[in-house]
């Protein structure tokens, strides 16, 4: 097992930036992937500081592909949808939130690291309407800002960083976190099907037809 998820983890490092593309779609939409990029662009960049920027843009182009899945599926809901999805105390705190001031809650979740809630706000926002010509260009923006910092930290630490990716505890911590994500993504999956059966239970009991 240990082999086997050093290769899968390796895979995403020899893709380089289309390894921090693939990784920020899995870690913006519906599968839980916590830190992935973080790690991944921290690796990468402290390997090679010059293509800090090449790699802060691909890993913003995959988070923003993520988020545009989200969005679509979130939009297209609207509010009934986004109950199949997430729970109904997170969609009570996100639509606060969002209806307060969807700009700052968005660019907060953009920036903020783990556990910090990004996927809920990103879903709340669409499924409430907010408009696409101000959605993405402030995860963007933001998603970019946070990448690029990781890429600075990467640079200022990297040969600290190179070694301690060689410790057995560093690589022990990197399989864990991909259990975790594989535990978590079965989870998300298990609790999207298992809302989606309720809430479509629940229109079946409430529909005219039913009901007449």
């Amino acid at each position: 097992m240990k082999g086997f998820l050093v290769h899968v983890f390796g895979v995403f490092a020899t893709l380089g930036g289309f390894g921090l593309v693939l990784l920020g779609v899995l870690d913006s939409s519906f599968l839980f992937m916590p830190l992935g990029n973080d790690i991944l662009m921290l690796v990468l960049t402290a390997q090679h500081h010059a293509w800090l920027l090449y790699y802060a843009g691909m890993a913003t182009l995959g988070s923003t592909l993520g988020c545009a899945i989200i969005d679509w599926i979130s939009r297209k809901g609207g509010e009934e949808g986004l109950e199949r999805v997430l729970p109904r105390k997170r969609i009570e705190y996100v639509k606060k939130k969002v209806s307060k001031n969807a700009g700052w809650a968005l660019a907060l979740s953009a920036i903020m690291p783990p556990p910090f809630p990004f996927t809920p706000f990103v879903a709340g926002a669409a499924a409430f309407q907010y408009p696409r010509k101000k959605l993405y260009p402030i995860l963007a923006g933001m998603r970019f800002l946070r990448f690029s910092l990781v890429g600075l930290l990467a640079i200022f630490v990297g040969k600290r960083i190179l070694v301690l990716a060689d410790q057995p505890i560093v690589q022990y911590t990197i399989i864990g976190l991909m259990i975790l994500c594989i535990i978590g993504s079965g989870m998300s999956i298990y609790g999207w099907i298992k809302r989606s059966r309720k809430v479509a239970g629940g229109q079946t009991q409430t529909s005219p037809a039913t009901a007449a």
